[in-house]
């Protein structure tokens, strides 16, 4: 009977753990609003996750009026995490609308990457990295600041 709460805690999903400076991440691919494969790599210098509509209206406004390729000049990667909204908004609403932006944005639709890093939901995380290793991570609340961030 002692093994039961070990049994029970084994089949609970696993937690977020915050990354730390100096771990690797692991690579992924998902789809982006194109539905245009990426697959995280090395070259990646920065990666931004919103795991919200709220955090994801943060990046979109900390980057309205940039232009095109203003995130892949400066290796930086945006990931949202879309897996809570309903599979038919997303396709007939959500997704098609993202395809205006000047920006890239991988949609983790399934709830496979994103859940990797943890960060406040109303707040978009930055992970700096730097041959694949977190090198300093900070979470965003206001787009100002991220767009600051972004432009230094």
């Amino acid at each position: 009977m002692k093994l039961w709460p070990i049994l029970l805690l084994s089949l609970l999903p696993f937690a977020a753990q915050a990354v730390q400076p100096g771990e690797h991440i692991a690579s992924w691919t998902l789809l982006d609003q194109f539905d245009e494969p990426y697959t995280l790599n090395d070259q990646t210098q920065t990666l931004l996750v919103a795991r919200s509509m709220d955090a994801a209206k943060l990046v979109n406004a900390a980057l309205q009026d940039k232009p095109k390729g203003f995130l892949e000049a400066r290796h930086t990667v945006f990931v949202a995490d879309i897996q809570k909204m309903p599979a038919l908004i997303a396709k007939m609403f959500a997704v098609p609308s993202m395809r205006a932006y000047s920006y890239r944005v991988m949609l983790d639709r399934d709830g496979r990457v994103v859940p990797r890093y943890a960060g406040d939901a109303d707040k978009v995380l930055w992970l700096e990295l730097h041959d694949g290793r977190v090198v300093k991570q900070q979470q965003f609340s206001t787009a100002e600041q991220l767009r600051e961030a972004l432009e230094h």
